[in-house]
Protein backbone atom coordinates (compact mmCIF):
# COMPACT_ATOMS: atom_id res chain seq x y z
CA UNK A 1 0.00 0.00 0.00
CA UNK A 2 1.30 3.28 -0.70
CA UNK A 3 1.00 5.55 2.22
CA UNK A 4 0.34 8.11 0.39
CA UNK A 5 3.68 10.10 2.52
CA UNK A 6 6.56 9.87 0.66
CA UNK A 7 8.88 13.09 0.69
CA UNK A 8 7.64 14.30 4.16
CA UNK A 9 9.54 14.66 7.21
CA UNK A 10 8.96 12.78 10.39
CA UNK A 11 10.68 13.49 13.64
CA UNK A 12 10.59 10.35 15.84
CA UNK A 13 11.76 10.60 19.62
CA UNK A 14 13.64 7.93 21.06
CA UNK A 15 14.36 5.80 17.53
CA UNK A 16 17.63 4.12 17.98
CA UNK A 17 15.76 1.23 18.86
CA UNK A 18 12.84 -0.67 19.79
CA UNK A 19 9.35 0.19 19.20
CA UNK A 20 10.91 3.64 18.25
CA UNK A 21 13.39 2.53 15.99
CA UNK A 22 10.71 0.11 14.40
CA UNK A 23 8.45 3.19 13.51
CA UNK A 24 11.20 5.15 12.05
CA UNK A 25 12.16 1.99 9.35
CA UNK A 26 8.32 1.78 8.43
CA UNK A 27 8.43 5.27 7.86
CA UNK A 28 11.78 5.18 6.10
CA UNK A 29 10.18 2.45 4.10
CA UNK A 30 7.44 5.30 2.95
CA UNK A 31 9.27 7.28 1.44
CA UNK A 32 9.61 9.69 4.70
CA UNK A 33 12.87 11.91 5.41
CA UNK A 34 13.47 11.10 8.75
CA UNK A 35 14.77 12.97 11.99
CA UNK A 36 16.04 11.01 14.56
CA UNK A 37 16.79 11.18 18.02
CA UNK A 38 17.81 9.09 21.50
CA UNK A 39 20.23 9.84 23.93
CA UNK A 40 22.93 7.31 23.02
CA UNK A 41 25.27 9.04 19.98
CA UNK A 42 26.68 5.53 19.12
CA UNK A 43 23.48 3.39 18.97
CA UNK A 44 21.92 6.66 17.25
CA UNK A 45 24.33 6.72 14.13
CA UNK A 46 24.48 2.97 13.57
CA UNK A 47 20.41 3.53 13.36
CA UNK A 48 20.78 6.35 11.13
CA UNK A 49 23.24 4.96 8.79
CA UNK A 50 21.23 1.64 8.89
CA UNK A 51 18.16 3.30 7.86
CA UNK A 52 19.58 5.57 4.82
CA UNK A 53 21.43 2.89 3.43
CA UNK A 54 18.32 0.39 3.45
CA UNK A 55 15.98 2.71 2.31
CA UNK A 56 17.87 5.66 0.29
CA UNK A 57 15.81 8.51 2.54
CA UNK A 58 17.92 11.41 4.43
CA UNK A 59 18.17 10.92 7.82
CA UNK A 60 19.51 13.35 10.33
CA UNK A 61 20.50 12.38 13.62
CA UNK A 62 20.44 14.41 17.05
CA UNK A 63 21.47 12.99 20.34
CA UNK A 64 19.89 14.49 23.73
CA UNK A 65 17.88 13.52 26.08
CA UNK A 66 13.85 14.54 24.68
CA UNK A 67 13.11 14.66 28.41
CA UNK A 68 15.24 18.15 29.30
CA UNK A 69 14.49 21.60 28.08
CA UNK A 70 18.21 21.21 26.30
CA UNK A 71 17.68 18.12 24.36
CA UNK A 72 14.43 19.38 22.67
CA UNK A 73 15.81 22.58 22.18
CA UNK A 74 18.33 20.75 20.55
CA UNK A 75 15.52 18.34 18.36
CA UNK A 76 13.40 20.96 17.81
CA UNK A 77 16.17 23.06 16.07
CA UNK A 78 16.97 20.66 13.58
CA UNK A 79 12.93 19.36 13.43
CA UNK A 80 11.62 22.78 12.75
CA UNK A 81 9.21 21.55 9.81
CA UNK A 82 8.49 18.28 10.27
CA UNK A 83 5.10 16.97 8.86
CA UNK A 84 5.08 14.13 11.37
CA UNK A 85 5.97 13.85 15.18
CA UNK A 86 6.52 10.67 16.97
CA UNK A 87 6.84 10.58 20.44
CA UNK A 88 8.48 8.37 22.57
CA UNK A 89 10.37 7.87 25.80
CA UNK A 90 11.28 4.90 27.95
CA UNK A 91 9.08 4.18 31.11
CA UNK A 92 9.79 4.94 34.62
CA UNK A 93 11.32 1.59 37.05
CA UNK A 94 8.24 -0.49 38.06
CA UNK A 95 8.04 -0.28 41.69
CA UNK A 96 5.44 0.33 44.58
CA UNK A 97 2.91 3.06 45.45
CA UNK A 98 4.95 2.55 49.63
CA UNK A 99 8.14 3.71 47.50
CA UNK A 100 7.36 6.30 44.88
CA UNK A 101 8.31 10.13 46.33
CA UNK A 102 6.81 13.29 44.36
CA UNK A 103 10.42 13.80 42.96
CA UNK A 104 9.75 9.99 41.45
CA UNK A 105 6.20 11.60 39.95
CA UNK A 106 7.62 14.45 38.61
CA UNK A 107 10.40 12.59 36.96
CA UNK A 108 7.79 10.35 35.51
CA UNK A 109 5.68 13.55 34.52
CA UNK A 110 8.73 14.84 32.79
CA UNK A 111 9.34 11.97 30.60
CA UNK A 112 6.19 10.17 29.71
CA UNK A 113 3.43 13.60 29.68
CA UNK A 114 5.24 16.99 30.03
CA UNK A 115 8.12 16.25 27.05
CA UNK A 116 5.62 15.10 24.53
CA UNK A 117 3.11 18.07 25.26
CA UNK A 118 5.86 20.27 24.75
CA UNK A 119 6.90 18.82 21.66
CA UNK A 120 3.47 19.07 20.67
CA UNK A 121 3.38 22.87 21.48
CA UNK A 122 6.28 23.47 19.23
CA UNK A 123 5.83 21.43 16.37
CA UNK A 124 1.60 21.89 16.17
CA UNK A 125 1.53 25.48 14.91
CA UNK A 126 3.79 24.29 12.00
CA UNK A 127 1.37 21.82 11.09
CA UNK A 128 -1.51 23.42 11.31
CA UNK A 129 -0.68 27.02 9.39
CA UNK A 130 0.47 24.30 6.48
CA UNK A 131 -2.64 22.49 6.84
CA UNK A 132 -1.40 18.57 7.34
CA UNK A 133 0.66 16.92 10.35
CA UNK A 134 0.25 13.65 12.05
CA UNK A 135 1.07 13.11 15.85
CA UNK A 136 1.53 9.64 17.04
CA UNK A 137 2.66 9.36 20.75
CA UNK A 138 3.76 5.59 22.13
CA UNK A 139 1.90 5.56 25.14
CA UNK A 140 0.89 2.39 27.17
CA UNK A 141 -1.61 -0.42 27.27
CA UNK A 142 -1.48 0.81 30.96
CA UNK A 143 -3.82 3.73 30.59
CA UNK A 144 -6.33 1.15 29.13
CA UNK A 145 -5.75 -1.47 32.61
CA UNK A 146 -3.77 -1.32 35.00
CA UNK A 147 -0.51 -3.34 34.98
CA UNK A 148 1.26 -4.19 38.65
CA UNK A 149 4.18 -2.18 39.78
CA UNK A 150 3.72 0.30 36.52
CA UNK A 151 2.23 2.70 38.65
CA UNK A 152 4.22 5.98 37.85
CA UNK A 153 4.45 5.20 34.13
CA UNK A 154 0.52 4.82 34.39
CA UNK A 155 0.32 7.81 36.17
CA UNK A 156 2.13 10.19 34.22
CA UNK A 157 0.80 8.52 30.42
CA UNK A 158 -2.84 8.85 31.14
CA UNK A 159 -2.19 12.50 31.70
CA UNK A 160 -0.87 12.62 28.32
CA UNK A 161 -4.00 10.73 26.87
CA UNK A 162 -6.03 13.69 28.52
CA UNK A 163 -4.34 15.98 26.96
CA UNK A 164 -4.47 14.48 23.79
CA UNK A 165 -8.54 14.09 23.89
CA UNK A 166 -8.93 17.39 23.86
CA UNK A 167 -5.93 19.26 22.00
CA UNK A 168 -6.73 16.10 18.69
CA UNK A 169 -10.35 17.13 18.51
CA UNK A 170 -9.40 21.30 19.30
CA UNK A 171 -6.96 21.34 15.91
CA UNK A 172 -8.91 18.37 13.36
CA UNK A 173 -10.37 21.10 11.26
CA UNK A 174 -6.78 21.86 10.31
CA UNK A 175 -5.44 18.66 8.77
CA UNK A 176 -3.45 17.81 11.72
CA UNK A 177 -4.26 14.74 13.48
CA UNK A 178 -3.20 13.29 17.10
CA UNK A 179 -3.57 9.74 18.26
CA UNK A 180 -1.85 7.23 20.75
CA UNK A 181 -0.48 3.75 20.30
CA UNK A 182 -0.76 1.86 23.12
CA UNK A 183 1.63 -1.42 22.67
CA UNK A 184 1.50 -4.80 24.66
CA UNK A 185 4.00 -6.32 25.66
CA UNK A 186 6.73 -6.39 22.39
CA UNK A 187 10.01 -7.92 22.18
CA UNK A 188 12.71 -5.15 23.15
CA UNK A 189 14.91 -3.91 25.25
CA UNK A 190 12.04 -2.85 27.49
CA UNK A 191 10.50 -6.09 27.67
CA UNK A 192 13.81 -7.65 28.91
CA UNK A 193 14.05 -5.46 31.60
CA UNK A 194 10.42 -6.08 33.23
CA UNK A 195 11.13 -9.66 32.55
CA UNK A 196 14.26 -9.05 34.81
CA UNK A 197 12.58 -6.84 37.37
CA UNK A 198 9.97 -9.19 37.77
CA UNK A 199 12.03 -12.25 38.10
CA UNK A 200 13.83 -10.70 40.80
CA UNK A 201 10.41 -9.48 42.66
CA UNK A 202 8.87 -13.33 42.39
CA UNK A 203 12.11 -14.83 43.26
CA UNK A 204 12.03 -16.39 39.70
CA UNK A 205 13.70 -17.31 36.76
CA UNK A 206 13.28 -14.87 33.62
CA UNK A 207 11.88 -18.09 31.80
CA UNK A 208 8.88 -18.45 33.78
CA UNK A 209 8.71 -14.46 34.33
CA UNK A 210 8.53 -14.38 29.88
CA UNK A 211 6.06 -17.77 30.40
CA UNK A 212 3.50 -16.03 32.91
CA UNK A 213 3.39 -12.74 31.08
CA UNK A 214 2.53 -14.45 27.94
CA UNK A 215 0.09 -16.68 29.21
CA UNK A 216 -2.47 -13.68 29.47
CA UNK A 217 -1.97 -12.84 26.02
CA UNK A 218 -4.70 -14.33 24.22
CA UNK A 219 -2.49 -14.66 20.59
CA UNK A 220 0.27 -16.30 23.17
CA UNK A 221 3.46 -14.32 22.37
CA UNK A 222 5.01 -10.81 22.75
CA UNK A 223 4.20 -8.71 19.63
CA UNK A 224 7.49 -7.78 17.24
CA UNK A 225 8.44 -4.15 16.46
CA UNK A 226 8.07 -4.81 13.01
CA UNK A 227 4.18 -5.29 13.99
CA UNK A 228 4.54 -2.47 15.65
CA UNK A 229 6.26 0.19 13.40
CA UNK A 230 3.66 -0.70 10.33
CA UNK A 231 0.92 0.50 12.43
CA UNK A 232 2.84 3.46 13.39
CA UNK A 233 3.24 4.13 9.63
CA UNK A 234 -0.28 4.11 8.85
CA UNK A 235 -1.64 6.42 11.27
CA UNK A 236 0.79 8.82 9.73
CA UNK A 237 -0.20 8.28 6.41
CA UNK A 238 -2.80 10.16 4.64
CA UNK A 239 -5.32 7.13 5.20
CA UNK A 240 -5.50 8.35 8.89
CA UNK A 241 -7.12 11.92 8.30
CA UNK A 242 -10.37 10.61 10.06
CA UNK A 243 -8.89 8.91 13.18
CA UNK A 244 -8.78 11.63 15.74
CA UNK A 245 -7.74 11.61 19.52
CA UNK A 246 -8.06 7.55 19.49
CA UNK A 247 -5.90 5.62 21.91
CA UNK A 248 -5.39 2.38 19.77
CA UNK A 249 -4.56 -0.78 21.54
CA UNK A 250 -1.74 -2.90 19.86
CA UNK A 251 -1.61 -5.98 22.81
CA UNK A 252 -2.58 -9.10 21.37
CA UNK A 253 -5.70 -9.05 22.90
CA UNK A 254 -4.05 -8.68 26.26
CA UNK A 255 -6.90 -6.19 27.92
CA UNK A 256 -9.59 -7.57 29.08
CA UNK A 257 -12.80 -5.13 27.60
CA UNK A 258 -15.37 -4.80 25.19
CA UNK A 259 -14.92 -1.15 24.80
Amino acid sequence: MDLGISGKTALLCASSKGLGFASAKALAEAGVDLVLNARGAEALEAAGEQISKRYGVAVTTVTGDITTEAGRAAVLAAAENVDILVTNAGGPPPGKWTEWTRDDFIGALDANMLAPIAMMQALLPGMMARGWGRVVNITSQSVKGPIPGLGLSSSARTGLTGFVAVTARDIAHTGVVINNLLPGIHATDRAVALDLAMAKRENITVEESIRRRTAGIPVGRFGTPDEFGATCAFLCSQYSGYIVGQNILLDGGGINATF
